[in-house]
């Protein structure tokens, strides 16, 4: 009963997304109402068309009441009509709504949040899942009413009918009601599963279509499509042991409502031959008894809904509930456009992690000042840039921009102090200029031809079909590697902001177009902060400053001279990349 209790409750959560449509709601339940009323009362008039105007042969009799059966027929398919209408916009309006509070809740995510449920199963969630609870209450909205009230409508007129027969019903119901809960009790936990299921085949999928050139170029196409088998066949045994369920509730239903036809039929018969039941009646009776059945039938779909619905609204609930590890504070600050950039006493654990990623990191990076960050792999570069626009907060020490905590500002206004470029760079399906714009919506075409020089990318656009105009497809997938990463530095070059942080974004530049574009780079924001991550050497020569970071420490600071002489991981690092007679 607990169980029942936190799934009903789970399920309520998430109704309050059909607030806005709460009059469309009660109109659905009020034509609802109407079409099962007219559905109730056709029996009765069939009962008196057969013994007062049949039997008797009173054809204006049969012609009225079959007229008035006509209309009310008609109406009763207007009001269902129309029912699932206003019903399919409620619960289309209800989807849109929770898939966007789902989507908007996710881009609060930290990180932390993305790896705790998984990019696959945050897309199975808002789709899949919302679909699955969208369908359930599209359900409900037309059985919450019709259920019930041809049940009781369909017992109280069998009872009107004959009380003696209408016993039969009554011991039809229990029968199938304890089928009913104990399928539904099965297919809580299958439907659970099968979601996980779906999560986990939409994973290989994704990994599949995302590394192809890996996977092909590794030959493990067989690996995967093996891999991909295994998931969708243990998908398909899930779901073959749902729809056994099924095989085995709707023979049942079926088998007990036409026994109980049979025995009103049977015991009719004998009333009619006593004289004690008219023909017409046991018409009526036998079709009371099946619309009460019908009701059952209703409640036995609903069975199975259900448990796939409350699954989904579990999973979705999961998502909702994860609050955000970096909030905006009550009282924010004002972000200044200055540029300076401080780490005071910094140190970082990631979430889990026995050793500091970062361990008491010091520095001061002022406008017009280039800082270089180099280490080696895993030395914390990428985690020190990571912290400034807050994708994570520091565990101890503070950063501040123009002496204002980062922590004490919106993440809105801090990050558009910011240009940001990725290690990997990620561009969008749509034209360059509105790749561009994606740092500044506002942004001209001048600017952003003027960034594309900047970053040594205005020749290939030119080259393109339509320039700026030109189409990427997914991903940039249509440009080379070093392509993508210039379109990446002219994007945020578009913003023109104090400051600018490049993760690593210079690997797949040549040696010539890397001098170039920050001979560029210098000359268009010499008024602003720039902090470099790279792992070239050549890249980080001509820097005001080089911090060399080693095991999440500050191990140097200074000019590449300064360093050279008094710096052994930085000397390390320059003796493995350049010969002696470049290093001289």
């Amino acid at each position: 009963m607990a169980q029942v209790d936190v799934h009903t409750l789970v399920m309520i959560r998430l109704l309050h997304f059909l607030r806005p449509f709460r009059s469309l709601v009660a109109l659905v339940l009020a034509l609802t109402f109407v079409q099962t009323t007219a559905t109730l009362y056709l029996p009765t008039l069939t009962s008196n068309i057969v013994d007062t105007g049949v039997v008797k042969g009173n054809v204006p009799y049969i012609i009225q009441i079959g007229a008035l059966m006509l209309a009310i027929t008609l109406l009763g398919a207007a009001a269902a009509a129309l029912s699932s209408l206003f019903g399919s916009r409620a619960t289309a309006g209800f989807g849109q709504r929770l898939r966007s509070a789902v989507f908007s809740h996710v881009q609060q995510f930290t990180l932390r949040g993305f790896d705790q449920i998984g990019t696959s199963s945050l897309i199975v969630r808002t789709t899949n899942d919302v679909m699955q609870v969208q369908q359930l209450i599209n359900m409900m909205l037309s059985m919450m009413v019709m259920a019930p009230l041809t049940a009781i409508g369909g017992i109280v007129l069998a009872l009107y009918t004959d009380a003696r027969l209408a016993v039969i019903a009554f011991l039809a119901i229990p029968v199938l009601g304890l089928a009913i809960y104990l399928l539904m009790r099965r297919g809580l936990g299958l439907f659970s599963t099968m979601q996980v299921k779906v999560d986990r085949l939409n994973l290989v999928l994704r990994e599949n279509l995302t590394g192809v050139r890996v996977i092909r170029a590794f030959d493990r196409v067989p690996f995967e499509v093996d891999r991909f088998d295994q998931g969708n066949r243990s998908l398909t045994d899930t779901s073959v042991s749902v729809f056994r369920l099924m095989a085995l509730l709707m023979p049942t239903v079926m088998l007990v409502m036409n026994l109980a036809v049979v025995a009103v039929v049977w015991f009719g018969g004998i009333e009619i031959g006593a004289g004690t039941l008219q023909v017409g009646q046991l018409m009526a009776l036998i079709q009371y008894v099946m619309q009460i059945m019908f009701a059952v039938m209703m409640v036995s779909m609903m069975a199975f809904m259900i448990p796939r619905g409350q699954a989904s609204a579990n999973r979705i609930n999961e998502v909702l509930d994860i609050a955000p590890d970096i909030t905006d504070p009550a009282a924010p600050q004002p972000a200044a456009p200055g540029g300076r950039l401080a780490f005071e006493h910094v140190t970082f654990h990631y979430p889990g992690a026995e050793q500091p990623a970062l361990c008491d990191i010091s520095f001061v990076a002022t406008p017009g000042q280039t800082v270089a960050i180099i280490g080696g792999t895993g030395a914390g570069k990428s985690t020190l840039l990571n912290l400034i626009p807050r994708f994570y907060d520091v565990t101890s020490g503070a950063i501040t921009l123009d002496g204002v905590d980062v922590r004490t500002i919106t993440q809105a206004d801090l990050r558009a102090q910011i240009g940001y470029v990725p290690a990997q760079a990620v561009l969008f399906s749509g034209s360059v200029l509105d790749n561009l714009r994606y740092g500044d919506m506002d942004a001209s075409e001048e600017t952003a031809t003027a960034a594309l020089s900047t970053a040594q990318a205005d020749e290939f656009v030119a080259e393109m079909d339509g320039g700026v105009a030109a189409e990427l497809t997914q991903g940039g997938a249509n440009l080379s590697g070093g392509q993508k990463q210039r379109l990446s530095i002219a994007r945020a070059l578009v913003r023109q902001v104090p400051l600018y942080l490049f993760d690593d974004c210079f690997s797949a530049l040549d040696y010539r177009t890397d001098a170039a574009l920050r001979q560029a780079l210098r000359q268009r924001v010499s008024g602003a902060t720039v902090l470099i991550v790279a792992q070239r050497v050549s890249t980080v020569m001509d820097a005001d400053q080089i911090l060399v970071i080693d095991d999440g420490r500050l191990v140097g600071a200074g000019t590449h001279r300064q360093l050279m002489a008094n710096s052994e991981v930085y000397r390390e690092i320059v003796n493995s990349q350049l010969l002696p007679e470049e290093i001289a």
